[in-house]
This record gives C-alpha cells, structure tokens and sequence, in this order.
C-alpha cells in the first residue's frame, strides 16, 4: 500500500478554504497512486480553535464540512481529524476525533484519549477523553491510529508521565502492524530533534513503522512546523516533509521507502524558517495587507525588517525612522542603508519638535535637559502615536521590535516601544537576535556592520546604553532562560555559576514587569516557554523568591 502524509496549512474556521486544501491534496495523492492520504489533528477546523468549540453554528460547520468531503472524495482512503459530539450525558460536550472514509462510507472513528492542559495547550476546557481504541483493517494492514498527545506517554521516553495510561502500548498488543499518529505539535526550538529521538524509539520498541502527520503554519503565537514523517522499526527515517511550509509525501509499506524532503539544518535556520512563517501566516489569516516597522538603527528593528520582508515582500512593508535630539549620526545613515539594502519605502519623522512641544506642556516640572525615565518614556510614546497613526491611515500592520530579554526585565514602554499587532520577535533573546542577524548577513549581506557592532542603546538620553541599567545580556539571557523557561529557582541559578545579587535582579525584574507582558502584543513563540498564554502568572501577588 501506497500512503501519503499531506501536511497543510489550515486556517482556524476558513471551512471552505481548508476543505479545498484537503481535497487538493487527496487527488496529488490518488494520482500520485497512494491508496491512503493522511491530514494532521483537526483538520477540518484547525488547530487550536479555542472557545470558537463553544459554538454551536462552528461545530455544525465542522460537521457539515466533514459530511461534504465524505460524499466528493472518492478512489483513494482518507484520515482526517474534526471535532465531534459527545454522545455521553456527562462529560465534556465534545470530542478530538479523527476518522477513516472512503468512496462515501466512513469506516473508522475514535476519540482522542489524552488531553493536554499545560504550556499552550488546555484541551479538557472542552474536549472529553476517548475510550480506548484497537487496531483496524484497510488494505490488508493492521493500523493502529492515534491523535497527537496519544503518542506523548511512553515511559522509555519521559521519566516522569502525566498520564496513567499509554494508548499505543494497547494498539501494539493488539496487533498493530502500522501506527500513525495525526498531529498538531507545536513548533519550538529543540522540538524536531526531541520528536524523532520520542519516534524513532517507539517505532523500534514496537518493530512496526509509524507514520507521523502534522500540522505547519502559525495560529496567532502558535507555529507548526510540519516535517511529518515516517519512521522504521530501526529508527531510520524513510520519508520527510519540508518544515515551515505545506508538502505533501508518499510512502510505500511494500518497498519501506518514500520521499525525502529537506528540513532547517541548524536551530538558527529552524528558528528563521519559524519567525518568518508566523510573521506571513498572522498577517495574512488576520487579513492585513502589510506590514509597518519603526526602525531605530538597533539590531532589533533591523531583524524585525528583515524578518517581515522575507515574509511578505518588500513591496508590502514600510519603515519609518523617528529620530530625536539624542539620535546618533551614524543611525541616520544605517537605518537608510538597510532600507535600501531591502528596498522598502522608507520615511524620516523626526520627533525632536513634537517631544518639545509635549515637555512645553508639561513644565515646570518635565526638563528635556535632564530626562529621566518619565522622559524618556514620553519620547517612545511619541514614536509609537506616530506608527498607529500610519497604520491607522496605511492598514498596515505595526510589528513591535522588542526581544524577549527586553520583555522579560520591562526594558520596554507601554504604549511606545510595546505598540504593535505582532511581537515578531518577542520570544528571541538579545543574544539570539545578534546570532540570527549575524547567520542572515552570512547568506546576503543586508544588515550594516555598524548597527551588529555597536553597543545597544535605546538612545532616549545622552550616551546611553543599556548596559547602563542591565547587566549584560551574555549574563541576562542564561538566567531569563533558567528561570522562566526552565522554571528555576535563585539558589539553583545561583548554583549555576551566577553571581546572587544579579541573578536577585534579574529575577525581581522580571517579576515586576508581569503587568506589562499582560499588555503586550501576541508573540510568536520559539522557544519552551514564550511569554504569552503559555505562561500564566497573577499580576497582584505578594510572593517573591527570597
């Protein structure tokens, strides 16, 4: 039998639109002589589609679509996921199916049994668990059919499980001779590599081939990263789709071989791969047109830049620069150099004047000569009135420039620096940021040397840098990492190597600055914990790590 892995890009209640993609596929599929095409986790409506599930008129929808394409797909079988009803008079009202069709019959359904609720994910908000399921026959083959968390339970993979039962053990004691697992894994840093270890075991403990399909493409902070693929008894791969963009490959389980497509060789080009295609995808499923950058001559705003153009063209993103009286020489010349490097419209605001004005008002008690953090503060918010103002005018989209490092110690202004629809790289460390600036002037020479060399600078008042006010962000970004990703705490950071009183602030900074986070724009997640809804902490609190 010929099977085919179709990972798409849905888009989250485009029923239409999802089921032409479906059906698109499932005819490269038949033509391309498989007897079997298989979509990732919920499909149909796509994946997460969050408390739209509290809709009625959604989940018909859903349904109706699955009853449409049941009726026109015909010559090839079909796994797909969608949402369906539970039956039961308790429980949660509905249920992470998938099912099995082929030439108007459905022959298979089940139910998703394991249900996350950490990280990004909160599944029994809304979905009941499914009964245990058995392996079932198509084309002379036992398959054992599974839904994303189904597979994530093995205790040779995870020293400590969250659930007290394991799904695929039950489908290889039954027989399976073929698993597959539909998906929507979300994207991090580190997470390819982490699925073909968890895979490439399975499928060797269990000497069948197992079939992963998956979800790609960006659902608000959300990325999938596709690379759906076929792993063998001996942990070897024999077939891989693309990461970062809809693919379709076939398998034959005769010969055991199948398409070999290429992924991100490096965590760098992974991470790129994943910023641009959130950046595409959130624009273009949100219905914006383009995209607006206030440029500073820092190197976030330039990979901001450099982000969105890859995303969209240049044709379809803007920059404005808005210098004050504390603006150096030299960043006058690097933010037009990079506009040019680009070729994106470029505009000069300067906002010295208008700052004027504002302190005018303001005085006795506000002095431009001397300007402290409220100052300060109001030169960012003139810049940001000023980007809202043109995507108020333009359509454009403002995409926020801020990096996670800034992020997570409030190095940032509300309404000024924090304006935007999209935190592009608001889950990239500072240090990060430098290493993707550097690897993309690797392959095209964009970004000035001068602006990857200088010291960062927020330049809202004479000579500063912000090593002023932060440690340095070699040291930040360890502890930022340590202790919001890694959940650690001051003593076991401080027993990594990190100096108490530093590693003391960094972590009451952080703490602080949870009211500012709560306000900012959705940020494209990276990284194991992105600051977001993946992380939920309460603004009022009294605890504090002593």
């Amino acid at each position: 039998m010929k099977i085919a892995l179709a990972q798409i890009n849905p888009t989250i209640g485009a029923f239409d639109h999802n089921c032409h993609q479906i059906m698109a596929q499932a005819h490269a599929a038949r033509k391309a002589g498989c007897n079997l095409v298989v979509f990732s986790e919920l499909t149909i409506p796509g994946y997460p589609p969050r408390d739209l599930l509290d809709k009625g008129q959604f989940i018909d929808a859903n349904l109706a679509s699955l009853q449409g394409l049941v009726a026109e797909l015909t010559g090839i079988g079909v796994i797909c996921g969608y949402v369906d009803r539970n039956p039961d008079e308790s429980g949660n009202p509905l249920l992470n199916s998938a099912v099995l069709f082929e030439n108007g019959r459905i022959l298979q359904t089940l139910h998703k049994q394991l249900l996350p609720t950490y990280d990004v994910f909160d599944e029994r908000r809304h979905f009941e668990p499914g009964p245990a399921t058995a392996p079932f026959e198509f084309r002379g083959l036992r398959i054992g059919l599974t839904i994303c968390e189904d597979m994530w339970n093995d205790k040779d993979v995870f020293k400590k499980r969250i659930y007290g039962s394991d799904p695929v053990i039950r489908l290889a004691r039954a027989g399976a001779e073929l698993l597959i697992n539909i998906s929507a894994s979300v994207y991090h840093v580190g997470k390819h590599n982490f699925r073909r270890h968890m895979f490439s075991t399975m499928a060797k403990k269990y000497g069948v081939p197992l079939l992963f399909c998956n979800q790609v493409g960006g659902n608000d902070s959300v990325l999938y990263d596709g690379a759906s693929s076929v792993f063998m008894p001996d942990g070897s791969i024999a077939a891989q789709a693309r990461d970062f963009a809809p693919d379709l490959i076939c398998y034959d389980t005769q010969r055991r071989t199948g398409d070999q497509h290429p992924i991100a060789e490096d965590d760098l080009s992974s991470i790129w791969g994943a910023l641009v295609m959130g950046t595409r995808d959130y624009l273009g499923k949100c219905g914006f047109n383009k995209a607006l950058v206030g440029l500073s001559g820092g190197i976030d705003s330039a990979l901001t830049l450099c982000i969105a153009v890859e995303a969209l063209g240049s044709n379809r993103v803007d920059a404005i620069f808005m210098p004050s009286d504390y603006t150096s020489r030299d960043n006058y010349e690097d933010t037009r150099q990079l506009a040019q490097n680009l070729g994106v419209s470029y505009q000069v605001i300067p906002i010295g004047d208008i700052f004027g004005g504002f302190i005018h008002q303001l005085s006795p008690q506000f002095d431009h000569r001397r300007p402290g953090v409220t100052e300060q503060n109001i030169q960012a918010r003139i810049r940001g009135t000023i980007l809202m103002a043109h995507s108020n005018r333009s359509g454009a989209l403002v995409l926020a420039t801020g990096n996670k490092s800034e992020l997570a110690v409030g190095y940032c202004t509300l309404y000024g620096d924090m304006c935007g629809g999209l935190a592009v790289i608001g889950d990239v460390p500072k240090t990060m940021v430098y290493r993707l600036s550097q690897d993309l002037n690797c392959r095209a020479r964009v970004i000035p040397e001068r602006i990857l060399a200088k010291p960062p600078s927020a330049e809202l008042a004479p000579d500063q840098i912000d090593q002023d006010d932060l440690p340095p962000y070699e040291v930040i970004d360890p502890i930022i990492k340590a202790y919001v990703e890694e959940a650690r705490g001051l003593e076991e950071i401080v027993a990594l190597g990190f100096d108490h009183q530093v590693a003391r602030e960094v972590i009451n900074r952080v703490d602080k600055n949870e009211y500012k986070r709560f306000q900012a724009p959705p940020v494209l997640k990276v990284t194991p914990k992105a600051f977001g809804e993946g992380r939920r902490y309460p603004l009022a609190k009294r605890f504090a790590l002593k």
